[in-house]
């Protein structure tokens, strides 16, 4: 038989595909990667580096940031209120003892002051519940106070204990707001009728500066300036003698002032009646 000759054997080996030759796995495919140098592991934080590296840079929101102004405004607020009552306590502190006695019965003046008037009050109350004629007891009261109001108004004339004070002023220094301080001092120290030159004083009396003069309620009076005030003279005078008041003020603009106390003060400088144009007592 001839190697040609086809046979059973040979036919199936041609019918069976070729061997292939088997293949060597990838090393380096298989083979893990190296690390790289700048892959390596970060060495890890302290807890202080964490907390430095949490707060800064600081986040702010806006609404942390409007506390923090209100809360330097309210800093800023606190700060000028204790120096300004540094400053106060400084300058008592560096006051005379005989200055602080003055002051500290100013005080209890003005007390007192208040404390007899509210007597007063309750007087008046308890005689109008008490009376066997309230009609006629309130009465009196009325024409009473109506008298009291003419006088704070300026209406009609009064007498009565109380001080004179004169303002010489050859310098031409002093001012409207001087004129104004004294007058404020006075009512503050109980004076209960002012009048200055020939102009009386009242609740809406104004001062201003008219060149080298000065206009109470738009009457010009001239240096020197003359008040009369009925009060407890006792209580006016050292009202304007305290440390840093009135009669300081007007003697480091280089004005003299005398004050004289008198058991009768008359001021008879009258003011008209002003009806008023709106206002009407609700009994019309």
């Amino acid at each position: 038989m001839s190697d040609n000759e086809e046979t059973p054997e040979n036919r199936l080996r041609k019918e069976l595909p070729e061997e292939v030759p088997a293949t060597e796995p990838d090393v380096t495919a298989a083979a893990p990667e190296e690390k790289q140098p700048s892959e390596e592991k970060q060495p890890s934080l302290t807890g202080r580096q964490r907390l430095v590296k949490g707060l800064w840079p600081p986040r702010v929101t806006r609404a942390q940031l409007i506390v923090a102004v209100l809360l330097f405004g309210l800093g800023f607020g606190l700060a000028v209120q204790v120096a300004s009552n540094s400053n106060n306590d400084s300058a008592l502190r560096g006051a005379r003892q005989e200055d602080l006695v003055r002051i500290l019965d100013e005080l209890d003046n003005r007390t007192q002051r208040l404390e007899d008037e509210k007597q007063g009050l309750e007087k008046q109350r308890d005689e109008l519940e008490n009376s066997s004629n309230q009609a006629e007891e309130a009465r009196k009261q009325t024409v009473e106070k109506e008298k009291q109001l003419g006088i704070l108004a300026g209406t009609v004339a009064a007498q009565g204990p109380g001080i004179t004070m004169t303002i010489k002023d050859t310098k031409g220094t002093v001012q409207a707001d001087m004129l104004l301080d004294a007058i404020q001092e006075l009512r503050a120290a109980g004076a209960e009728a002012i009048q200055v030159n020939d102009v009386r004083v009242v609740a809406n009396t104004y001062l201003t500066d008219s060149g080298k003069s000065v206009s109470v309620d738009g009457n010009k009076i001239n240096a020197p300036f003359r008040f009369k005030v009925i009060g407890k003279p006792a209580d006016l005078e050292p009202a304007l003698n305290i440390p840093g008041g009135v009669v300081q003020t007007l003697e480091k603009e280089q004005a003299t002032v005398a004050v004289q106390r008198s058991n009768k003060i008359v001021v008879d400088a009258l003011r008209a009646a002003k009806r008023p144009d709106y206002a009407r007592s609700p009994s019309q």
